[in-house]
């Protein structure tokens, strides 16, 4: 697997390897001149919560640029740090670029002060390249699972890649670690900084109790609240935009984060009532026929559709529809993760199933059983099928999941069964002009 990532880097198109040596040599030269604290944030999922989350409790003390959409691979790392667009196709748009650089080496001030860099990894040595001209303060480690299991020998393999990063950050910086995932825990012996720990488990530094599921007087999910513990403070608190327990971690990183940064926790723990999921990480959409969608489209792997899936569970609903579409890049694991997902549904309490792809019908064809409760079990071929035939059955009250990878692009679903007044381009994920050329192709 290892030979294979390097031979997959060997084939990137020449220009593509100028391009991004290009735009490192540019980011670096920003870097060694105006040297921003940079918190650096990796894991199999979570990355753009814990970003998002950070970035609203640092924003009213420091100026703080963080990478936007999916600008955080070795192209859009470096463009976040010029802040800059992509030029695309456009020699001028990249002429744009290079006046910006300039702006950047000539201004010696109005540069922001910290930068919180989402980095992305699928391939052994992408994060050794990241960490070899990105000098971090802060680390962040969020999770380790599966995903891009493709392209590596095993999960293991998956966290000593990732765990590059907290271990690359000095003595006096912060590595900030989910101890709830025993992959992360394995890691820890190489870290050079101090650790602070945050879960759900008893010895975390900074962990979530009693969570608690809130509900309007129509009995709609109205978020979470829950008791934040660290420092030897117990705080209650009260995310009303979150749904799902797996999204409170994010919460903890940005605690974490600002009181290394010494940022006043009370204004901060204020601000993080605002803090809501990026688009298509488990929102709630409003859909036809007065249902509730909770939207987790932007990809998928076993353990974020498990986790997904224990939430639709422990939410109050007169009737729950799952609708679940293919997981990509899990090599070898792709059978057993799939048959995990849907034994996963079949023991649940959920009213209908609705299975996107072949990998999810084989595993489906291969479980269900005359003992399953499930009142119906569809299948379909592509995105754009499926949502035609379920418009047909959503019901008043009905609670409806709808995940899958990225490139089942399974937001197509959403997409007919959202109100039309429903502004599907501001509550969707990849509603850019280039993805909606994008047609669903089977992986």
């Amino acid at each position: 697997m290892l030979f294979e990532a390097k031979l997959l880097n060997f084939m990137k198109p020449r220009k593509i390897i100028y391009l991004e040596k290009i735009l490192r040599f540019m980011a670096e030269a920003i870097l060694k001149r105006h040297r921003p604290k940079i918190v650096g944030i990796t894991g199999s999922v979570g990355k753009s919560s814990a970003k998002e989350a950070i970035f609203l409790v640092l924003k009213n003390n420091f100026k703080v640029r963080k990478n936007e959409e999916n600008y955080n691979n070795e192209i859009g790392i470096p463009l976040t740090i010029i802040g800059a667009k992509t030029g695309g196709r456009n020699p001028f748009k990249w002429m744009l670029v290079f006046l910006k650089w300039i702006f950047w080496l000539i201004s010696p001030w109005g540069y922001p002060k910290i930068l919180i860099l989402e980095m992305a990894i699928d391939r052994a040595g992408d994060m050794k390249y990241f960490m070899s001209f990105i000098p971090l303060e802060v680390g962040i480690l969020t999770n380790i699972s599966s995903s891009h299991l493709e392209f590596f020998k095993n999960i293991k393999a998956i966290a000593k890649e990732k765990s590059i990063l907290v271990k690359a950050v000095p003595a006096n910086g912060v590595a900030i670690l989910n101890t709830d995932n025993p992959f992360i825990r394995e890691e820890m012996a190489g870290i050079k900084a101090k650790i602070v720990s945050y879960g759900f488990n008893e010895n975390a530094e900074i962990k979530v109790t009693d969570v608690r599921f809130n509900y309007d007087e129509n009995g709609n999910s109205k978020g979470l609240s829950f008791k934040l513990n660290y420092d030897k403070k117990i705080i209650p608190l009260r995310l009303p935009h979150i749904i799902a327990k797996h999204q409170l971690y994010a919460a903890l990183v940005a605690v974490g984060v600002g009181e290394y940064f010494k940022v006043n926790m009370i204004e901060a723990l204020a601000d993080l009532e605002d803090f809501q999921s990026p688009l298509g990480r488990m929102n709630l959409i409003f859909g036809i026929n007065e249902s509730l969608i909770i939207d987790d489209t932007y990809n998928a792997s076993p353990a974020s559709t498990l986790a997904a899936i224990d939430t639709m569970d422990q939410i109050n609903a007169k009737r729950k529809i799952l609708i679940l579409g293919d997981m990509f890049e899990l090599g070898e694991d792709s059978e057993s993760g799939h048959m995990e997902v849907v034994k996963s549904v079949l023991e649940g309490k959920f009213d209908k199933l609705i299975l996107v792809g072949s990998r999810m019908k084989k595993a489906a064809q291969n479980l269900l059983g005359s003992n399953s409760h499930i009142k119906s079990v569809l299948f379909f071929d592509n995105p754009n099928q499926a949502g035609k035939i379920i418009k047909s059955i959503i019901k008043e009250g009905d609670l409806i999941l709808v995940k899958g990878s990225q490139g089942m692009r399974m937001e197509k679903v959403i997409e007919k069964i959202i109100p039309e007044t429903e502004n599907a381009s501001k509550v969707l994920c990849r509603q850019s002009k280039v993805w909606k050329k994008k047609e669903f192709v089977e992986n």
